[in-house]
C-alpha cells in the first residue's frame, strides 16, 4: 500500500487584540464559543484548526435570537469574518469557514453579513498595489463559495465596481513602468487577468443588482464603472504587449459588457456583427459605446483583436434555439467567415491554436442556433454550403498540423461539421445521403499516410455506420492494417479500427439473432491480423499486437478461442524463422496479450492445454526476437499484479535468462528489462498478500488451502537467489556489452523492488545478502568498462548496496582505489578520466576515505577526521577530493604554460576538470553545511578554470585547430611546430609561445627545432621509446580542456541563489563572479573554432541563461537581452576588425544566441526571439545596397541553428516562409559562403516543413503535404515561388543551344516535388495549383539533363489522377512529327520524362479496376501509338528514342502484369514487335560505346525486348503470338545471340531476366502446362552461359553468368561442360574455386563460393571418381571465407553453405569429408556462431536448424527445437558435435581437437607476444565486443565435454596428444600466473584491456586441465580395470 504525503495547510494567526477580546470572554472549562476559537486560533497546525472549526459550528448553530445582543457571539462572528477574508483562496480553511458561515441560523446571518460588508469595504478602500490582488481574491471567494459573501457584495456591488476599475488603471500603469523586467511584469499581467474575470464574475452572479433601471443613468455611479471598466477592456484588447490569455478575457469581457449594457437586445447581433465586419460608424453606435470603445470603431481593428471579438460573441451569446432571431444567424455566418478568413493570415502557434479552438466553438454554436428549425439557417449551413465547404477547407489544411491541439480541434470540427449537416437534413428520406457519399469517397480516395484521414474516416463511421464504408471497398480493413508497419501511424489506424470493429459489431448484432454474426465479424476484422501476425513483416506484426490486438479482444473476448484454435493447428509446423514469427509466434503474441488484459490466466494455458511446455520453450529461444519476447510477456505480464507465480513459470524464466541476455539490439534490451521489472514487483505484491494470508484465520478450518504458502515464499526465496546468481555470473572477464547492460540493470531493479530494509519482519528477499566479496569486486570492475553506461548501471547498484555491504569499510581496500583513480585522473585516454570520476564519486560515499586522504598527506590545513563536525559525511569526502585533484591540476597548468605538447602527451588536464564537475554532482548544493570552505573553493575553483582556459584557449580559438602540428612520425624535425607559432603568435600570452616570438627571423627555425628537441626528450619514457605528440593529441587536449571548464563554469553558476538573500555571507557565489563567468562564456563562443570547444561551452552557457532567466536580480536578469543587442550589432556593423567567426558555419556565434533566446520564458510574447528573427531576417535578404557578405552569412547560419533548435517550438514557425525566401535568394548569390549557407538552411527548411526523412524513398509521400495544406501554413511562398518559378522557366530556352542553369531552379523543382494534390480540394481554391503547371511544363525544356529529369518528377503532384490521361494525351501531342525539318530534342525529352512519370504514377494509382481507367488507358495507348516514330531509327536522338522506349516498357509491363489481353491492344502490341525488329539489336549497332545515350537505349530496348518475351512466356497470353507478327523471332533476337553482345548492357539486362526466367522455373507454383513458354525460352543455354562464362571479362555480367548457373539443374550443366569448354566436372569445379579464391569482388567471390558448394555435393552424391584434393581446397576456401576479417557478405554466403552441405558433410552418419575436416566445418559454424553480425549469426543458425530435423540426432534430444537464436544454437553446436562424435565412434580422436578449440591456439600465439606497455593510440579502447563471449564459448564446450568423458576411452595414440596438450596448458598456466603477478595493483583499471585477456585465458586453461585431468583418471582407471581382468 502506497501512503500519500498529507498537504500541509497553512494555519490563521490571530493578531493581539483579537486574542484579548477572545480571553476575556473565555470560561474556565474552555467550552464556550469564545474558548474554542481562542483555542483554535492558537495552534499552529491548518488541518487541527479544521477540525476545531467543524467543533464551533454546532455551537453558533444553537444559538437563538436571545443571543444577538450577547456581546461573546457578536465578537466571535466578526473574528470568523476577518478570518475568512484573511484566508488564502487557495486555503482549505477558507471553504471550511465559508460553509460554517452558511451554516449559521437565520438570527445571526444578518450580523455575520454586516461583519463581512464591514472588513470587506475596508479592503476596498485600499490604495496599496500589492493588496489588490488579495482583495479580488476575496471578491471571488465571495461570489462563489458563500450566500453570506454573496449578500454582502449585493450591498457593496458599486464599492466593488469602482474598487476594480481603479485598480485595473493602476495595475496597467505599474505593468507599463515594469517594461524589461519580465518577471515582475508577468505578475502584473497575471492580477489584470484576475481583475477582468472578477468583473466579469460580479456582472454574471450578481444579476440582482443590474435588473432596475436605475444603474443606467449616465449621472449613476454604477454606470460609470462599468463604462470605466469597458474602457480598459477595450485598451486591453488592442495592446498586443499585454498576455494573450488577458487579451482573450478582454475579448469577453468587452462583449459581456455590451451585452449587459445594450438595448434594445435584438439589434445587439448587429452592432457586433457591423463591428467585425469593419463597417460600423459612430453615428450608428450609443454614445457610451463609442466614449469606451472608441478605438474599435475608428481605427483598423488587428487580426487578433478580431479573433478575441469573435470568441467573446461566440461564448457570452446565447445562440441556442435561435434566440437573437434573423440578425443572431447573420452574425454567426459572419463570424465563421472572419474566422475562416483570419485562418490563412494568422500563423503564430498560440494564435492559431486558440483560433481552431474558437472554430469548434462556432460550430457548437451552430448546431444550437439549428435546434431553431429556421429553414435559411439550415440552407446556409447544409453540407454543400459554402460556409460548410471553406469549413472542410480549413480541416482539410490543419488535419496535420504540427500542434496537437490544432490537430485535435480540426477533428472536433469535422466531427461537429457531420452533425451540422446531419442537423440540416432530418427529416429527408434521400438514402445515401450526396454529401455523406461524395465525402466518403473523397477520403478513401486520399493516400493513407494523410493522419487526418483516420480520424476523420473515424467520425464518418460513427455518423453513417461501418457497413456503408466498408460497402464502397471490402479491402479497407486490410488497408489499414498495411499501414501499421510504421509506427508513426499505427496509433491513429488501431484508433480508426477500433471504432470500425466495434461500430460493425453494433450492425451486426442488431440484424442477426446469437452468434451468427461473429462469422462474419472474423472474416473481415481477426483474418487478416493472423495472417500479418503469422507472415507480415516484425515491425507490422508488433504494432498490431501492441496497439489492435488489445483493443480487438477488448471488443470480443470470446474471438481468442477462435484465434487459438486456428494458430494451435499449425504451431507446430510453422515455426517462423529471423524473418518472421510463424503461426508460433503469433499464438504467443495472442496470449501474451490475452493474458496482459485479463482474458486468460497461465493456469488455463497450462490446464487445458492451449500450448505446451516445449512450446513456450522453443517461443523464449526463438530466433526472432519479438517471439521471444512475447514468450517472455506471457510469462511476466499479468491482469493482476498479486497473482501468484507457478514453479513452472520460474523455470521457464530461468531457462530464458541464461540464453537472453546478450541481446545487441536496445529495444529487446529495453522489453526484457521492462517484463522482468513486470515479474519482480509481481512477486513483491504477491509476496505481500502471501504474508497477509498467513495471519488471516480460514472461514473453514477444516478445508485446507490448495496452496501452502510458505512452500511458495521459499520458492520465490530460491527463485530469486538463483535469479541472482545467473545475473552476477554473467558479469565474467570478457562479457560483452548487451550481457553486463543486461545483467546490471536487472541486479539494479532488484535492488529497487526488494531495498535493503532494517527492522521489518516480512521480507521476502535481499539482494545484500546475495553479495559477497568477489562480487563486489565484479561490479567495482565495471567502472572500467568502455561503454559508461556500465559504468552507471554499476555505480547506481553500489549506492543501493554499499551501506549493507562490510567490504567497504575497511579503507585499506580503499587506498589502492582512490591511488588508481587519481593516477587515471591525469590518463591521456579520455575514457580513463571517466572511470576515475565513477570511482571518486563511488568512495566519497564512504566513511573510511577521510582516512585514506590523510594518510596521504592531503588534509593538513582542513579538518582532521576524527573531530567530530555537524557536516555531512559525503560533503567533508567530496571538499577533501576536490582539494586534492585541484591541488594537482594547479601544477599541472603550470607546467603546462611552460610546454603545451608535454602537456597534451604526459598529463592532459580535461580528466582532472571532469572529476572535479562529477564529485560537485554528487553534493547537494543548496544544502552544505561548510560554507567558508566551500566558498573559498569555489572562487579557487573559478580562477583555476580561466587559468588553464589562458593555456588551452589559443589552439580552439585558431583558424585551423585541426592541423597546428603535422601529422607526421619523425620527432626530430622542427618544422611541426612552425605553424603553431606563426598562427598563435597574436593571441598567445604564455611563455611556450612568447620565448619564440622575441628571436631574430633567422634563427626562428633552428629555435624551435632545438626548444622541440628538448621537449620530446623530456617526453621520452624510460626505455627511451619516443611518445610522438601530434596534432591529435594536442587538440583534444585543448578542446577538452574547453569542455570540462565550460560543464564545470555551468555547475557553479547554478550556486547563484534565484532570491535576494539578506546574508551574503551564506552565498557561495557573487553576482560579480556570475557575471565574469558570463563574460568568459561569451568570449569563448564568439571566438573558438573548434566544434567540440563551442557546443560544450554553449551547454555550459545555457545553464548560466537558464539562472538569470530566473534570478530576481534585475541587472542580471537583463544581462541576456543586453548581450543579444549587443553580437547582433556587431554582426550587422561588418566591421574587419571584428574577431567572429564567418567560417566553420560561423562556429559559435549560432550557438551563442540559441543560449540567449533559450532563456526566454516560453509562456511570454516570445519579444527577443521576434525581433532577433527580423533582424536576421533583413540582414539574411539580398540586399540592393552594397555591403559586406559577412553580416548575410552570418545571418544564414544563425537562422539555421534557430530553425534546427526544437525548443523554439511553434514560436519560429511563423518565420519559416520568410526563411525558405531568404535561402532560395541566397543561392543566386555570386558569392559562394552566401550560397553555401544558403544551402544549408535550405536543406534544414525542408526538414522543418515536411518533417524528418523516414525512409529511404525520396520520393516518398510520408515527408510530402498537400499543396492546400502548405500554401495555407506559408501563405507568402504562394506567390513567391509562383514568381520564382516564372523568372526560372523565362531562361530555359533550348532553341539558342546554350547552356542556361538558373540557380534557384534546383531548389524550386524540389519544393514542388514534395506537394501533391489532395482528393479533398474541391473547384474552389484561392491557392490553386493550376497556375504552376506551365512554368513546371516550360522548365522541362531545360538543356540541362538533371533539370529534365527533375521537372518531371515535379509535375506529377500537381496532376490529379483523373486529370492524368488528359493531361498526357496533351503532352504527347505537342511533341513533333517525323516529318517536322527540326527537332528540339531537349524539348522532347523533357516532354517524354513527364510523360514517363505521370504514367508510373497513374499506373500504380489506387482503383484501378473502375471503366474510367480502362478507357484512359486505351486513349493513352492511341496518342502514345501516333508518335512511334520516336521510338524508331527515325529519330536520330538516342536519348529520347530510349526514354519513349521506356514508357512502351512500362506500359507493357503493366498490361503484362495485370494479365489485360483484350484485342484493342493487339496492334499496339505488333507496332512494339515492330520497333523491337527493326531496332539495332536486330539490324545491328552501328555506333561506337562512345556514343551519348548508346548504354542508356540499349538498356531500354533490351528490356523491351524482355518484357515482351516475359509475355509470351506467360499461359494468359499463349494466343497472341506478339514477336511472330513484328518478325521478332530472327536468330539475332534470340536469347543466346543477344548474350553474345558486344554490350555489357544488354548482356547484362538479358543475363537478369534470364536469372528471373530461371527461378520462375524452380517454383513449386508454377503449374505443369504454366512452364511451357518459360521452358522454350531457357532450352539449350546451359552450353551458351558456360562459354560465355570461361570468356566474360565484365565483372557484374560474369556474376550474373555465375548466379544463373547456379540456379540451374546441375545435371544438364555438366552434361554440357565438355562439349561447351572442352573440360571435365573436376576441371569445373577447379575453375570456380580458383575463381572464388583470386576474385577481388565480393559478389563474385560469393556466387563462386555457393556454385562450387553446389557442384560439391552433386559430384560427391552422383559421381564415381574421387575428389579429396577438390575438397581439401574447398574447406580452405570456406574456412577462409568464415574468418572475421572477411566482410559481413562473404561470411553471410559461407554461412549459407555450410547450411546448405549440413545434411551431406556436418551430420551425416558417414564421415565423408574424414574427422578432421569435418571437425574444420564445424569449426567454421561455431566461428559464425559468434560473429558480430546479428544477420551471419541467424543464418549460422540455419545449420543447428537442419541438423535437429534429421531424426537421428532430433531423437536424441529432448526439446523439439527447430528455429533459435545464436546462444541456443552455439551450445547445440557442442551438444550435437558430441552426440555425432559417438555416432561415428571417434570419441577418441575428436576430444584433443576439442580440447584445442578450448585452450585457444590463436589465443595462445597472442599471449606469448602480449606486452604490458600501452599503446599510443588515442581513442583506442581496445578489443570491444559486442556479442562474442570467449568464457561463454569455453564453459559451454567444457560443460559438455566432461559429459562426454564418461562414454570416452583414449586410444593410445590420442593419449600422447593429450599429454601433449596436458603439458603445454601446464605451461601457459605459468605464464599467465607470472604476467598476472607482474602487473601493478588494481590492473583492472590500470591495464584493463591486458588484465581481462589474462583473466580468461587462465580459466580456459583450468577448465582444459580439469578435463585433462579427469580423462588421465577415467584411462588410468580402465587400465587398472583390464589388468585386474588380465590376472583374473
Amino acid at each position: 500500500m502506497v501512503l500519500k504525503k498529507k498537504k500541509q495547510i497553512d494555519n490563521f494567526v490571530l493578531h493581539q487584540q483579537q486574542l484579548e477580546r477572545l480571553q476575556s470572554f473565555a470560561d474556565s472549562e474552555g467550552q464556550n464559543l469564545a474558548s474554542l476559537l481562542l483555542h483554535c486560533g492558537m495552534l499552529t497546525d491548518g488541518i487541527q484548526q479544521i477540525h476545531y472549526i467543524k467543533q464551533i459550528v454546532p455551537l453558533l448553530q444553537k444559538m437563538d435570537t436571545t443571543s444577538l445582543h450577547d456581546p461573546m457571539v457578536k465578537s466571535c462572528i466578526d473574528i470568523l469574518g476577518v478570518i475568512f477574508l484573511s484566508l488564502d483562496i487557495k486555503n482549505p480553511l477558507k471553504k471550511v469557514l465559508a460553509s460554517s458561515l452558511d451554516g449559521l441560523p437565520e438570527s445571526l446571518l444578518a450580523e455575520a453579513t454586516h461583519s463581512i460588508v464591514g472588513c470587506l469595504r475596508e479592503e476596498l478602500k485600499t490604495t496599496d498595489l500589492s493588496q489588490y490582488r488579495k482583495v479580488m481574491e476575496n471578491l471571488v471567494s465571495c461570489v462563489e463559495n458563500t450566500n453570506i459573501g454573496r449578500s454582502s457584495l449585493n450591498t457593496l456591488f458599486k464599492e466593488a465596481l469602482q474598487f476594480l476599475q481603479k485598480s485595473l488603471l493602476e495595475i496597467e500603469d505599474e505593468s507599463r513602468k515594469l517594461s524589461g523586467n519580465r518577471i515582475a511584469q508577468t505578475r502584473m499581467m497575471h492580477d489584470l487577468l484576475m481583475g477582468v474575470k472578477v468583473s466579469m464574475m460580479l456582472i454574471q452572479k450578481m444579476q440582482a443588482n443590474i435588473q432596475d433601471d436605475l444603474w443606467k443613468k449616465p449621472d449613476s455611479p454604477v454606470w460609470k464603472s462599468m463604462c470605466g471598466l469597458l474602457s480598459s477592456f477595450t485598451c486591453f484588447l488592442i495592446n498586443d504587449e499585454f498576455l494573450q490569455t488577458v487579451q482573450t478575457t478582454a475579448g469577453l469581457a468587452l462583449i459581456l459588457f455590451i451585452k449587459t449594457m445594450f438595448e434594445p437586445a435584438e439589434k445587439l447581433p448587429c452592432l457586433i456583427s457591423d463591428l467585425l465586419c469593419g463597417s460600423l460608424e459612430c453615428l450608428n453606435a450609443p454614445g457610451w459605446f463609442v466614449e469606451s470603445c472608441g478605438s474599435l470603431c475608428t481605427a483598423e481593428i488587428s487580426d487578433s483583436v478580431l479573433l478575441f471579438v469573435c470568441h467573446g460573441a461566440l461564448a457570452m451569446l446565447d445562440w441556442r434555439d435561435g434566440c437573437m432571431g434573423h440578425n443572431g444567424e447573420k452574425l454567426l455566418l459572419d463570424i465563421s467567415s472572419v474566422l475562416l478568413v483570419l485562418s490563412t493570415r494568422l500563423k503564430e502557434s498560440n494564435v492559431a491554436a486558440s483560433l481552431s479552438r474558437i472554430l469548434t466553438i462556432w460550430t457548437n454554436s451552430a448546431l444550437g442556433a439549428l435546434q431553431s428549425g429556421s429553414k435559411n439557417l439550415n440552407l446556409a449551413l447544409s453540407g454543400n454550403s459554402a460556409t460548410i465547404r471553406k469549413m472542410l477547407d480549413y480541416v482539410y489544411a490543419h488535419w496535420e498540423h504540427p500542434l496537437d491541439a490544432v490537430r485535435h480541434q480540426t477533428k472536433l470540427i469535422f466531427k461537429n461539421v457531420l452533425q451540422i449537416h446531419q442537423t440540416t437534413i432530418k427529416g429527408f428520406t434521400v438514402k445515401p445521403d450526396p454529401f455523406f457519399l461524395a465525402l466518403t469517397e473523397s477520403l478513401l480516395r486520399l493516400e493513407w499516410h494523410v493522419k487526418g484521414k483516420y480520424s476523420s474516416l473515424g467520425c464518418l463511421v460513427e455518423c453513417i455506420g461501418c457497413d456503408n464504408v466498408l460497402a464502397m471497398d471490402r479491402t479497407i480493413p486490410a488497408q489499414i492494417l498495411d499501414v501499421m508497419s510504421d509506427q508513426s501511424f499505427a496509433p491513429y489506424a488501431s484508433d480508426l479500427l477500433e471504432i470500425m470493429f466495434m461500430n460493425h459489431k453494433k450492425q451486426l448484432t442488431s440484424v442477426m439473432e446469437g452468434k451468427a454474426w461473429i462469422d462474419d465479424w472474423h472474416e473481415t476484422w481477426v483474418s487478416p491480423l493472423l495472417l500479418i501476425l503469422c507472415d507480415g513483416n516484425p515491425e507490422q506484426a508488433t504494432y498490431i499486437t501492441d496497439y489492435y490486438l488489445p483493443k480487438l479482444l477488448k471488443c470480443s473476448p470470446e474471438s481468442l478461442n477462435y484465434m487459438i484454435k486456428i494458430l494451435q493447428t499449425s504451431a507446430e509446423s510453422s515455426v517462423g524463422s529471423s524473418n518472421t514469427r510463424g503461426a508460433l509466434g503469433a499464438l504467443m503474441a495472442c496470449l501474451r496479450t490475452a493474458r496482459a488484459h485479463g482474458h486468460l490466466q497461465f493456469t488455463d494455458i497450462m490446464c487445458d492445454g492451449l500450448v505446451s511446455v516445449g512450446c513456450i520453450k522453443q517461443g523464449l529461444v526463438h530466433q526472432h526476437d519479438q517471439v521471444r519476447i512475447d514468450a517472455l510477456g506471457l510469462l511476466c505480464e499479468s491482469h493482476r499484479s498479486t497473482e501468484t507465480i507457478l514453479l513452472e513459470e520460474m523455470k521457464l524464466i530461468q531457462f530464458f535468462v541464461r540464453y537472453n541476455l546478450n541481446s545487441q539490439s536496445p529495444a529487446v534490451r529495453q522489453q526484457i528489462c521492462s517484463l522482468m521489472k513486470k515479474l519482480f514487483c509481481r512477486i513483491s505484491e504477491s509476496s505481500q498478500t502471501i504474508y497477509r494470508t498467513q495471519h488471516i484465520k480460514p472461514k473453514d478450518p477444516v478445508k485446507p488451502l490448495k496452496w501452502n504458502p510458505l512452500v511458495i515464499l521459499q520458492e520465490y526465496k530460491d527463485f530469486m537467489s538463483s535469479l541472482c546468481d545467473m545475473l552476477f555470473g554473467a558479469l565474467f572477464p570478457g562479457s560483452s556489452h548487451p550481457t553486463r547492460f543486461t545483467a546490471l540493470t536487472l541486479l539494479g531493479i532488484i535492488a529497487e523492488i526488494f531495498p535493503i530494509s532494517e527492522g521489518q519482519s516480512q521480507i521476502l528477499f535481499q539482494i545484500a545478502q546475495e553479495v559477497e566479496p568477489s562480487r563486489v569486486q565484479t561490479l567495482l570492475h565495471c567502472f572500467a568498462s568502455t561503454f559508461e553506461e556500465v559504468k552507471i548501471l554499476a555505480f547506481e547498484l553500489l549506492m543501493k548496496l554499499h551501506r549493507a555491504l562490510p567490504y567497504f569499510q575497511d579503507p585499506e581496500k580503499m587506498q589502492p582505489l582512490f591511488q588508481v583513480a587519481m593516477q587515471l585522473s591525469t590518463s591521456t585516454k579520455p575514457y580513463d578520466c571517466v572511470t576515475a570520476s565513477y570511482l571518486l564519486n563511488f568512495l566519497i560515499h564512504q566513511e573510511g576515505l577521510l582516512q585514506v586522504c590523510f594518510k596521504n598527506h592531503l588534509l593538513l590545513d582542513m579538518f582532521q577526521p576524527g573531530k567530530n563536525t555537524s557536516s555531512n559525511l559525503v560533503e567533508k569526502n567530496a571538499l577533501a577530493v576536490i582539494k586534492s585533484l585541484l591541488e594537482n591540476l594547479e601544477g599541472e597548468i603550470v607546467q603546462a604554460e611552460k610546454s603545451l605538447l608535454q602537456a597534451a602527451a604526459s598529463f592532459p588536464m580535461y580528466g582532472r576538470v571532469h572529476c572535479i564537475t562529477g564529485t560537485l554532482h554528487q553534493l547537494p548544493l543548496n544544502n552544505l553545511t561548510l560554507i567558508p570552505e566551500w566558498k573559498q573553493m569555489v572562487a579557487k575553483l573559478i580562477m583555476m578554470s580561466y587559468k588553464l582556459s589562458a593555456v588551452v584557449s589559443p589552439v580552439v580559438q585558431s583558424s585551423s585547430p585541426e592541423g597546428l602540428i603535422p601529422m607526421d612520425t619523425d620527432s626530430d624535425t622542427s618544422e611541426r611546430l612552425l605553424s603553431i607559432l606563426r598562427e598563435i603568435q597574436p593571441c598567445d600570452t604564455n611563455d611556450y609561445f612568447t620565448e619564440p616570438k622575441l628571436l631574430e627571423e633567422h634563427s626562428e627555425l633552428d629555435r624551435a627545432s632545438e626548444r622541440l628537441e628538448n621537449i620530446c626528450t623530456e617526453i621520452r619514457g624510460g626505455e627511451q621509446q619516443t611518445c610522438d605528440v601530434t596534432a591529435q593529441m594536442v587538440l583534444v587536449c585543448c578542446w577538452r580542456s574547453m569542455k570540462e571548464i565550460s560543464l564545470l563554469l555551468g555547475k557553479l553558476c547554478q550556486l547563484l541563489p534565484l532570491q535576494a538573500v539578506p546574508d551574503c555571507s551564506d552565498v557561495l557565489i557573487t553576482e560579480e563572479q556570475v557575471k565574469d563567468i558570463g563574460e568568459y562564456f561569451k568570449h569563448h563562443l564568439l571566438k573558438s573554432r573548434h566544434r567540440g570547444a563551442f557546443e560544450l561551452a554553449y551547454a555550459g552557457f545555457v545553464k548560466l541563461t537558464d539562472v538569470f532567466s530566473r534570478c530576481e536580480n534585475e541587472s542580471l536578469h537583463k544581462l541576456p537581452q543586453q548581450w543579444l543587442y549587443n553580437v547582433l550589432e556587431e554582426i550587422k556593423s561588418s566591421n574587419p576588425a571584428s574577431r567572429l567567426c564567418a567560417t566553420r558555419r560561423s562556429a559559435g556565434i549560432p550557438f551563442y544566441i540559441q543560449a540567449l533566446l533559450a532563456s526566454e520564458p516560453k509562456k511570454g510574447k516570445a519579444g527577443l526571439l521576434k525581433m532577433t528573427l527580423e533582424e536576421l531576417m533583413s540582414l539574411a535578404s539580398p540586399s540592393d545596397t552594397p555591403q559586406s557578405t559577412i553580416p548575410q552569412v552570418h545571418a544564414l547560419n544563425i537562422l539555421r541553428a534557430l530553425f534546427k533548435d526544437t525548443r523554439l517550438g511553434e514560436n519560429i514557425i511563423p518565420y519559416v516562409a520568410d526563411g525558405m525566401q531568404a535561402a532560395i535568394l541566397g543561392f543566386t548569390s555570386s558569392i559562394w559562403a552566401v550560397r553555401n549557407s544558403s544551402t544549408l538552411l535550405f536543406s534544414t527548411l525542408i526538414t522543418r516543413i515536411f518533417g524528418v526523412k523516414r525512409g529511404k524513398d525520396e520520393n516518398s509521400k510520408k515527408n510530402r503535404m498537400t499543396g492546400r495544406e502548405f500554401f495555407t501554413r506559408f501563405p507568402s511562398l504562394y506567390p513567391f515561388l509562383l514568381n520564382q518559378l516564372e523568372v526560372v522557366a523565362s531562361t530555359v530556352d533550348s532553341e539558342s543551344g546554350k547552356l542556361k542553369l538558373h540557380p534557384s531552379l534546383f531548389l524550386l523543382l524540389l519544393i514542388l516535388g514534395k506537394l501533391y494534390p489532395s482528393p479533398m480540394d474541391g473547384a474552389y481554391s484561392a491557392l490553386s495549383m493550376a497556375p504552376f503547371i506551365p512554368f513546371i511544363l516550360k522548365c522541362g525544356q531545360s538543356a540541362v539533363y538533371r533539370s529534365r529529369e527533375m521537372a518531371g518528377r515535379a509535375l506529377v503532384p500537381f496532376i490529379m489522377t483523373n486529370q492524368v490521361p488528359q493531361t498526357v494525351r496533351s503532352l504527347l501531342a505537342g511533341l513533333p512529327d517525323c516529318t517536322e525539318p527540326c527537332v528540339r530534342q531537349n524539348a522532347v525529352h523533357g516532354t517524354l520524362v513527364q510523360v514517363f512519370h505521370l504514367l508510373q504514377s497513374y499506373l500504380e494509382s489506387k482503383h484501378r479496376a473502375n471503366s474510367d481507367f480502362r478507357q484512359g488507358l486505351s486513349d493513352i495507348i492511341s496518342s502514345i501509338e501516333a508518335k512511334l516514330w520516336l521510338a524508331n531509327r527515325q529519330n536520330p536522338c538516342l536519348i529520347t528514342r530510349a526514354t519513349y522506349v521506356d514508357v512502351l516498357v512500362l506500359l507493357n509491363n503493366y498490361l503484362g502484369k495485370s494479365r489485360i489481353n483484350e484485342d484493342e491492344f493487339q496492334r499496339f502490341w505488333e507496332e512494339m514487335a515492330t520497333i523491337v525488329s527493326n531496332s539495332e539489336l536486330a539490324m545491328g549497332i552501328p555506333y561506337s560505346p562512345a556514343v551519348p545515350g548508346l548504354a542508356q537505349y540499349l538498356r531500354s530496348i533490351t528490356k523491351l525486348l524482355i518484357s515482351m518475351l516475359s509475355m509470351t512466356a506467360d499461359p494468359g497470353f499463349a494466343n497472341y503470338n506478339l514477336l511472330e507478327t513484328g518478325k521478332a523471332t530472327e536468330p539475332c533476337l534470340s536469347i543466346a545471340h543477344l548474350l553474345h553482345s558486344d554490350f555489357c548492357e544488354v548482356r547484362f539486362a538479358v543475363l537478369e531476366a534470364t536469372l528471373l526466367w530461371v527461378k520462375q522455373m524452380s517454383c513449386k507454383h508454377i503449374t505443369k502446362g504454366g512452364g511451357k513458354g518459360l521452358v522454350s525460352l531457357l532450352s539449350g543455354l546451359e552450353e551458351i552461359l558456360l562459354r560465355i562464362a570461361v570468356k566474360e571479362k565484365h565483372p557484374e555480367c560474369f556474376c550474373k553468368v555465375l548466379e544463373v548457373l547456379y540456379c540451374m539443374d546441375f545435371r544438364n550443366v555438366l552434361l554440357k561442360t565438355e562439349n561447351a569448354i572442352n573440360v571435365n566436372p573436376r576441371d569445373f569445379l577447379h575453375w570456380i574455386m580458383n575463381t572464388a579464391d583470386t576474385s577481388d569482388s565480393i559478389d563474385i567471390q560469393k556466387v563462386s563460393l555457393k556454385l562450387a558448394s553446389k557442384l560439391i555435393i552433386h559430384l560427391v552424391q552422383n559421381w564415381q571418381e574421387e575428389i579429396k584434393s577438390e575438397m581439401k581446397l574447398w574447406i580452405q576456401i570456406v574456412t577462409y571465407c568464415c574468418e572475421d576479417e572477411q566482410q559481413t557478405d562473404l561470411r553471410l554466403a559461407a554461412a549459407d553453405v555450410l547450411v546448405s552441405v549440413a545434411p551431406v558433410f556436418l551430420t551425416n552418419q558417414n564421415l565423408l569429408l574424414g574427422l578432421s575436416d569435418t571437425l574444420s566445418l564445424w569449426k567454421c559454424v561455431t566461428q559464425l556462431l559468434q560473429s558480430e553480425e546479428q544477420v551471419v549469426r541467424d543464418a549460422a543458425a540455419g545449420v543447428i536448424r537442419v541438423s535437429l530435423s534429421q531424426e537421428s540426432i532430433f531423437r536424441k534430444k529432448e526439446l523439439g527445437f527447430r528455429v533459435v537464436n545464436a546462444s541456443v544454437a552455439l551450445d547445440l553446436t557442442f551438444s550435437i558435435l558430441c552426440e555425432l562424435l559417438q555416432q561415428w565412434k571417434q570419441t577418441s580422436a575428436g576430444i584433443p581437437v576439442l580440447l584445442e578449440w578450448l585452450l585457444g591456439k590463436e589465443d595462445l600465439k597472442d599471449l606469448e607476444t602480449t606486452t604490458l606497455v600501452e599503446n599510443d593510440y588515442l581513442f583506442d579502447k581496445g578489443q570491444t565486443n559486442f556479442w562474442a563471449e570467449k568464457l561463454t564459448y569455453a564453459r559451454q564446450l567444457g560443460e559438455h565435454l566432461l559429459l562426454l568423458i564418461p562414454v570416452s576411452h583414449v586410444s593410445p595414440c590420442d593419449q600422447e596428444k593429450l599429454q601433449q596438450l596436458t603439458r603445454s596448458a601446464s605451461d601457459q598456466s605459468q605464464l599467465v600466473t607470472q604476467l598476472l603477478k607482474e602487473m601493478p595493483p588494481v590492473p583492472e583499471f590500470s591495464q584493463s584491456t591486458e588484465f581481462t585477456k589474462l583473466t580468461i585465458q587462465r580459466e580456459r586453461i583450468s577448465i582444459c586441465l580439469q578435463i585433462l585431468t579427469l580423462l588421465d583418471a577415467g584411462n588410468q582407471a580402465c587400465r587398472i580395470q583390464g589388468l585386474a581382468k588380465d590376472d583374473f
